[in-house]
Formats: structure tokens, sequence, C-alpha cells
């Protein structure tokens, strides 16, 4: 079992950035763009639920914390596979709507280095959208309206494969809107559009998964692992930090890169603290942004529903007691 642990550590992260956005890249150059065959872009949809069973296995084998992996417990699933459909269905209409902003913002499309490799096309495309969302996602920390529709991906008490995908629809708009729409003014093409979109969900589905991934002296340059971790965990704010969607090089630049937690993050260390009962209904999440107030602490609607903790019992004994 160890060899096997010691496998999914160091092979996790390859095989899913290099193994299936390679084979989403194929699937695309050859089949797509080669053959003029449009129909090939849903040989996408398996390489993605692979991606997502890669994920759930590896998790069983190399997990960071076993807690994590108690979908019973934590109760999020059905809440969470909402969110996936959702963020999906986003994603593709948004590639078709390209056509659309194209007409509206008829610029030279001559701006965009169609005649480069496809690959090359990809690169760039990553990269820039990478920078975008990393100062997208800075910005969602800072200004309370953006933080109160980016605090439904961070409410959550545990890391695994469907939490990237989790988030708030109007945030993940905003985000396709302000990272995309350059590049399609620029001229990025329908196919590399869609894999920019295949390998970004990949990406977030590796940096939230609970999977002990090993990435040798890359470790530092990517936000996958402790590194995402720091940044969801609900030291007030302690999390702001690690912005990254991939590259740790912005955070760098920015002076917002934490390599190592202050202190060891434990399964429980999770979330939001003003609201410790983080709804699990996808419309309650949904609705959230509308009750949520950053700095007032949780909204009544779920204070009336929460446990009383033992701070809180404590505190009732002795007002009972005087």
């Amino acid at each position: 079992m160890s060899a096997l642990r010691s496998i999914v550590r160091y092979g996790y992260a390859p095989f899913m950035m290099l193994g299936l956005i390679g084979a989403a890249y194929w699937v695309v150059s050859e089949l797509v763009v080669a053959q003029g065959n449009p129909w090939a872009y849903l040989w996408l949809a398996p390489l993605l639920a692979l991606a997502y069973a890669t994920a759930f296995a590896s998790e069983k084998i190399a997990p960071f914390f076993d807690e994590w992996n108690d979908h019973d417990a934590h109760g999020d699933m059905p809440a969470n596979f909402i969110h996936l459909i959702v963020y999906e269905m986003q994603s593709i209409n948004g590639v078709l709507l390209i056509p659309l902003i194209v007409w509206l913002f008829p610029f030279d499309a001559g701006v965009w280095p169609t005649q480069w490799p496809l690959w090359t096309q990809l690169l760039i495309a990553f990269v820039i959208s990478d920078f975008v969302f990393m100062m997208m996602h800075y910005l969602s920390h800072r200004f309370a309206p953006l933080w109160r529709l980016h605090a439904v991906h961070h409410g959550v008490g545990r890391l695994y494969g469907f939490n990237g995908v989790m988030r708030h629809p109007l945030h993940q708009v905003l985000d396709m809107v302000v990272g995309s729409l350059p590049l399609v003014i620029m001229g990025m093409p329908i196919p590399v559009a869609v894999l920019l979109g295949f390998a970004i969900s990949i990406t977030l589905i590796v940096q939230h998964s609970n999977v002990d991934a090993r990435l040798g002296p890359l470790q530092s340059h990517f936000s996958i692992g402790r590194i995402h971790h720091l940044h969801h965990v609900n030291w007030g704010t302690e999390g702001d930090c690690n912005f990254g969607l991939l590259f740790t090089c912005w955070d760098k630049m920015l002076g917002t890169f934490h390599g190592k937690p202050p202190r060891e993050i434990t399964a429980k260390d999770l979330g939001v603290d003003e609201i410790p009962n983080f709804p699990k209904s996808y419309v309650e999440q949904f609705l959230l942004p509308l009750h949520y107030k950053p700095g007032q602490g949780e909204p009544e609607r779920y204070k009336a529903h929460a446990p009383e903790t033992p701070a809180q019992e404590a505190r009732r004994i002795v007002d009972a007691a005087e």
C-alpha cells in the first residue's frame, strides 16, 4: 500500500495536468482542427469524468486528511454535484457566446497569433487567464460585494475533488467575463477557448482535491496542496494569500505568497470563521450573499439552526449560576 501511495502522491498531478490535458489537446488538434469534426468535442466529457474519478480514487489512496473523505459526515455532496452541473453548463455557454462577442467587438482578429501552433496559443491563453483570475481572486477578498459571492466557495469545511467548481454562479460569470473577454476580443479561436476551459477545470480539481500530491522542487511554484490549504483556512485574514489559480509567481510579485502556514493546518481549520454553520443546500448557498454581511458575524437565519458550541455552553452555565 505504501508503494501505491507513493505512486499516487508523485504521479497524480502530472497525470492530471499533463496526461489528461494532453489527451484533450490531441482530441481538439487532431479530430476537431485537423479533421474538421466539431462533434469530437464531446470526447472531452468522458475525459473530465475520468479526471473526477481519478481524483476520488486518489483521495482514498493518498489523502491529506481521512476526515475529508467522509462524505456522509459533511453532507455536501448533493449541493456540490449541482454546483458541478451549473459550473460546466455556464462554461459551455461561455464558449457558445464567443461568436456573439466577436460580432459585438469586431476588432482585428490578427492580434491573436492564430498562425502559431495550437499548444503555444493554449499556453498563452492559460498564462494570461491565470494572471487575470488571480487578480480577480485577490479583489474578491478585498471588496465586500465580491467577497459575499466568493464566500460561497470558501464556506466549505473540507477540500476534495468537487470543491473547485463550488462557487456562486454570479461570481463565475464575473470570472468568465473578466478572464475570457480580453482573450476573445483579441481573437482567441474557439478550439483554444475549449481547451482553456478544460485545462482550468482540471486545474481546479487538482488544486482542491484531498490528495497529498508531491511536486518535489516545483512545490513552491504551483498553488497546489498545502499552499492552497492555507488560502482556505478560517483563521480570520490569515487566509488572504496564495490567490493563484495555478502559478505562484503572481503572488510572489504581489507579496501575497506564503509557502508555509504559520502553524499546522488541521482537518477542521477550513471555512469562513464568520459562518461556522455554513448552509449545506444549494439553494441556501445561492441565497447566502443576500443575508451575509462581512464583518457582522454569522447571518441570523443560520444561527437559529446552529448547535451550541462548547464555549457558548460554558458561558450559558456561568450566566445561569450567577
